[in-house]
């Protein structure tokens, strides 16, 4: 059993940025995997208006 504690780098509510298309967002979900990144749920409004949920990796994002 290991013993090191992750960290997320964004904690749950914060509001990041998409690092692509720059819309914003709520962390609304996290993730650790064995072998793979952090991912966070973030929920955000698209251009258009529509509602999206949508997991993302931690280098994807960043503080809005």
């Amino acid at each position: 059993m290991s013993t090191n504690v992750n960290t997320f780098k964004y904690d749950l509510s914060s509001i990041v940025q998409s690092l692509v298309s720059g819309e914003n967002g709520t962390v609304i979900g996290r993730a650790e995997y064995t072998h793979s990144s952090p991912q966070y749920l973030i929920r955000y409004k698209c251009a258009d208006g529509t509602a999206i949920e949508s997991w993302w990796t931690e280098d994807a994002i960043a503080l809005a």
